[in-house]
Order: structure tokens, then sequence, then C-alpha cells
């Protein structure tokens, strides 16, 4: 029921208040999934962004004009899925501008109408370069404005709900890499080498990734909807992590019935081969699929813990069926006409 006036529902003689959200970059990847999960639900919510797409269903709102927030009268919830987030941003001061300033206007907004719950996707990026198994009592050791901005926002949320902590709600969620259909991240390219069978594996493949299907952080998203006033953090990570053995023989198994990596090489020829493709791209000038910085994270442990178990969420997808779903639509169908989402 998106985009209808909020309002109350009537069940039998009594009066029941509906959940009335707001989504914040509704008309995002995670976002739309949202969207489509709140459908038919007992949610009345509307969705915003700063592009619409041409969207009908998604209202526009940039929450760096203060005066665009005041469309978040009525509603009880925002979601804010709104960010700045790629590499390639620039000028740099946007990333404050709207993840942090953003984040000091939306919480003005929430003052300003009421609104006493704020679910808000922080990130693992907060962490940096962490140790296998961090949790949710990590310590931040971002290393690029990312993670630096998204650990600010957090600061500012958390200020606001402790002025108010018997009345206000605030979820915070750092989801790890988030993958599934539609999607250019790096979960992406990383699969289209896989089906262009032009991959090769570095190293013996045992590194630990920690990943994330788009329908189970909207799904998680959806039932924090339920949680009571106070502060709840929670990293987002489908479990158990896949090692890089099992999620390329799992890709190459959904593509091609092979349950297997294909060619590897050892792990110092794979370095030599980075190093040299460095040298090339900076007597070129060209930027290269290969780099030895990527050659590491490849090679890298990218695994976190989460607590996510303890509220009683069951995630509706296993990690191995996201993959496959995310493989067969995206190289064993025809979906051109689809729109896609550019991520990290």
């Amino acid at each position: 029921m998106a985009h209808e006036e909020f309002k109350y529902k009537k069940i039998g003689k009594i009066i029941m208040e509906q959940s009335k959200v707001a989504i914040l970059g509704g008309a995002g990847f995670v976002g739309s999934r949202l969207g489509d999960r709140l459908v038919n639900k007992d949610v009345v919510f509307k969705k915003y962004d700063i592009e619409t797409k041409n969207d009908v269903n998604i209202l526009s709102l940039d929450i760096e004009k203060i005066d665009t927030l005041n469309q978040l009268e009525g509603a009880d919830t925002i979601i804010n899925l709104a960010a700045v987030h790629r590499d390639d941003i620039r000028p740099l001061s946007r990333y404050d501008d709207v993840n942090v300033q953003g984040s000091v206007n939306l919480c003005d907004a929430a003052r300003k109408h009421g609104i006493n719950k704020i679910i808000f996707t922080s990130s693992v990026a907060i962490y940096g370069f962490a140790p296998a198994d961090t949790d949710e009592s990590g310590e931040p050791n971002y290393f690029n404005d990312y993670g630096r901005t998204k650990y600010l926002a957090e600061q500012v949320y958390k200020k606001w709900q402790a002025e108010d902590p018997e009345n206000r709600t605030l979820v915070i969620v750092r989801p790890t890499v988030i993958f599934g259909e539609g999607n250019r991240g790096n979960v992406f390219n990383l699969l289209k080498q896989i089906a262009s069978r032009r991959f090769v594996m570095f190293g013996d493949g045992k590194n630990k990734k920690s990943m994330a299907y788009v329908e189970n952080v909207a799904a998680f998203l959806e039932y924090s909807l339920s949680f009571k006033p106070g502060l709840h953090i929670y990293n987002y990570i489908d479990k158990p992590d896949f090692d890089m053995n099992t999620l390329v023989s799992e890709a190459r198994k959904t593509l091609f019935g092979k349950n297997n990596v294909g060619l590897r090489l050892p792990a110092f020829l794979g370095m030599a081969i980075g190093y040299f493709a460095d040298v090339v791209a900076k007597v070129t000038g060209k930027t290269l699929p290969v780099s030895s910085i990527r050659v590491k994270k490849f090679m890298g442990t990218t695994q976190f813990a989460s607590s996510v178990g303890e509220t009683g969420f069951l995630p509706p997808v296993s990690l191995e069926e996201g993959l496959a779903r995310t493989l067969r639509y995206e190289f064993l169908e025809d979906n051109s006409d689809k729109r896609t989402f550019e991520t990290e």
C-alpha cells in the first residue's frame, strides 16, 4: 500500500495504528527489495529517493535539503538507506555532506515530527581491515571516507537516541558486501569472470569471505521494525561464510555443472601478476582489471561475526540459494531489460 496517506487501520471495533514507514534510498538496490517485501504487509510505507527514476512509486527527497524532509511528517519510522558509497565520488566532501550532515538533518526532522524509530544501514567498512570474526564490539578502524563517514553518522544517530532512550528506537545494521540480482558490485564482477571461463584462482582458496544476499538484508530490515525502544546494533552476514574454493565451486556448479575451481595458480605467482599489472598501468595510464591490491584483497580473509541470530531472525534464503538465484538471473536467463544497481 505504498504512497497512501499514513493512516490508522480498523480491526473490528479496535482502532490499531499501522506502522508508517519512510524508506529513504527507496529506489536503490536494498530499498527496492525492501519495498517489494512490504507490499501487502501490515505496513503503510512511502519510498523516497534523490532520483525517482521516473517511477511514480518513488517520491523525490534530498536529505541534504532540510525543507524536503517535511514530507516525513506523519511517519513513525525512518529507514535510511541513502548514502554516498562509490570510491570514485568527487569531491570527497560529498561523503560528509550526504552521509554525515544528511544524518544530522534526518535526526532534526525526526525531532521536529515526533518520529521515534530510526533504522540506519551502516557498514562493516567502519572496521576496516579487521581481524577474522570481528563482531559488533569491534573497534572502528576505517581506511576510506565511506567507512569514516558511516562511523560518524552512527554517532549522530546514537546522540539522537540517547536524548530520549525510553521512547526512541535506533537500529544500526552493518551489512557486509551485499550481492543479488541486478547488482553491479564486486561480487558481480567476480561472478562475471567465472561465467566468462577466464577466471583464475590465486592461492589455496581457503580464505573466507563474508557475504549477504539482498533479500535477506531486506528481510532483516523488515524484521527490525518490531524492535522496542533502545539501541540495537547488528552486523549482517549470511552464515556460514564461504571460503573462496566453495564460492567458486558453487558458481561453476550452477553455471557449468562442474564442481571445481578450474585453473589455480600459486599465491606468489598471483602477486607477481598483480605487480606486473601495476607497472603496465603506470606506464600506459590505463586502468586494468588486475592489480597487486586486488590480488591481495582476493586472497585475504574478510570475515565477520554477527549477533543477528540472537534476535530470533531466520533469513528466508540460504547463502547457497541466493548465489544460485543470482547466477541464474545474470548469466543463464535473459534479464537485459531489467534495471541494474551500481555499487561497490
